[in-house]
């Protein structure tokens, strides 16, 4: 695949030519260099020159080889205000330290006059690479001007696979969770994916059809459910399935949400966990699975592994150590096994 060429930043010299004025005259008023006497009307064609192309002061390609600023760009959608992707922004931060670089973090609240505000600013304080992270595993459009400087996709992937990305091990985490029922003793395992067209919900539900195929399992259709509303649709969902004449002993749900919600069904409907039906989440939500009554199994998503290997790509990425700029690549989701199986 051919690489995107990316396009030079404009210079001072642009300005200057623009303006029609000397670079020498771009630089005292750009710096705001007091007592130089250039009258009023020069100073606003040279910031009209300096918008209209786009130039960011002290932001020249040449410079940001040879000078480092010591600060890495971490932009992202909503990961600031949720508990359980906290820990992405943590891994990324430890790397960063441990590298002698400051990361500054933008939540964008997925608006994308303010994601364009982030970047703009993050490239004027000369950010040596940018990582460009999502609450949750999805492809993203990339916005061009993170051309500019070294960026990694955190938690996201272009669909072009035109920046390096790493995500979570969906079908992999999901295959064992479903297996780790079985080898249980289970074999009618019902499971509650997320009704939304993710890659999570397809790779998860592609991980429980294949470790139902590998031990000769049967595939009933009618144990799949779906839900678009974590708690309330898990409790809903668990009672559907509940009820059925077969009911499934083991229920594995796409998330620590949704068996939040089970778990209510199943008290609802006075049926024991694990000693009547086992139960396991996915992400490892602590604030949730750990202090569950009873605690759940569930399969972590590797947030703080993510974030540091996105910081780790990144470094190498600015220090020219590595040249594999396309990667996709995928962690696995361990294991976290409670009382809930």
């Amino acid at each position: 695949m051919l690489k995107k060429s990316k396009k030079s930043p404009p210079t001072m010299k642009d300005v200057a030519k623009l303006a029609s004025v000397s670079q020498t005259t771009v630089s005292f008023v750009i710096n705001d260099t007091p007592d130089m006497g250039i009258p009023q009307e020069t100073k606003e064609r040279v910031w009209a020159a300096v918008n209209e192309l786009g130039y960011r002061p002290n932001v020249l390609a040449q410079n940001l080889r040879r000078q480092r600023s010591g600060l890495l760009g971490f932009i992202t959608d909503e990961i600031a205000t949720t508990p359980h992707a906290g820990k992405i922004y943590e891994g990324a931060q430890d790397v960063a330290w441990e590298q002698g670089k400051i990361l500054l973090m933008v939540n964008t609240k997925n608006n994308q006059e303010i994601k364009a505000a982030a970047i703009e600013m993050l490239l004027k304080r000369q950010v040596e690479g940018i990582i460009y992270a999502t609450m949750y595993h999805r492809s993203v459009n990339i916005p061009e001007t993170l051309r500019e400087v070294p960026t990694v996709l955190l938690d996201c992937y272009a669909e072009d696979r035109s920046y390096p990305s790493v995500v979570p091990q969906e079908t992999e985490g999901a295959f064992t969770a479903v297996q780790y029922l079985i080898e249980k003793g289970h074999k009618r395992i019902g499971f509650i994916n997320q009704a939304y067209d993710i890659p999570a919900a397809h790779g998860r539900l592609a991980g429980y059809r294949q470790a139902l195929q590998d031990s000769q399992i049967q595939l009933d259709e009618g144990l799949i459910t779906y839900t678009d509303d974590e708690a309330p649709g898990g409790y809903d969902a668990a009672m559907k399935l509940m009820q059925m004449p077969n009911a499934p002993t083991a229920l594995f749900c796409f998330n620590d949400r949704i068996a939040m919600g089970a778990y209510d069904a199943l008290r609802k409907l006075n049926l024991r966990i694990p000693e009547d039906v086992a139960i396991i989440g996915f992400d490892n939500q602590e604030l949730i699975s750990a202090h569950l009554y009873t605690p759940l199994t569930t399969m972590e998503l590797p947030h703080y592994r993510m974030g540091e290997w996105a910081a780790n790509k990144l470094v190498k990425l600015i220090d020219g150590e590595d040249e594999d700029t396309l990667i996709q690549h995928k962690l696995a989701c361990p294991l976290i096994e409670r009382k809930s199986v």
